[in-house]
């Protein structure tokens, strides 16, 4: 998937505020390409899970569907542990053929932005490109 560096700091800004939670969206997208970021809030309001909230998630997925874009990625935040998917984000990864992203805030001042894709529950890396 290729997204844009204003996606990406939307999203960044999204984690920072979302602190010390973690934060979740979901990434529109047209042929590979990021077209636009839902921030949902986390019904959980946990630093070590997220659930997205229900309506919110409804509301994105409908747009989606409404501009006939795709359901490119599901991204949530790992507060204090490395960008790679936890047991529980592997067992709860329903959309195969979207990406799954995980931005890592252990290092606040530099976050760690890795994309995956859970099927089956095989963790595969996937590449992630950010244009200016």
């Amino acid at each position: 998937m290729v997204i844009g560096r204003d996606q990406v700091d939307q999203i960044l800004r999204q984690m920072r505020e979302g602190f010390p939670n973690e934060t979740c969206g979901v990434i529109a997208s047209k042929d590979g390409m990021a077209q636009k970021v839902y921030p949902i809030r986390n019904a959980s309001a946990s630093p070590v899970h997220y659930e997205m909230d229900p309506q919110e998630q409804l509301t994105a997925m409908l747009d989606i569907e409404e501009n006939d874009w795709e359901l490119g990625a599901i991204y949530h935040s790992h507060t204090r542990t490395r960008a790679y998917p936890s047991a529980t984000d592997v067992g709860l990864a329903a959309y195969p053929d979207a990406l799954q992203i995980i931005v890592s805030l252990a290092d606040m001042e530099n976050p760690d932005i890795r994309a995956f894709r859970i099927r089956d529950g095989q963790v595969s890396a996937e590449s992630l490109r950010i244009m200016p």
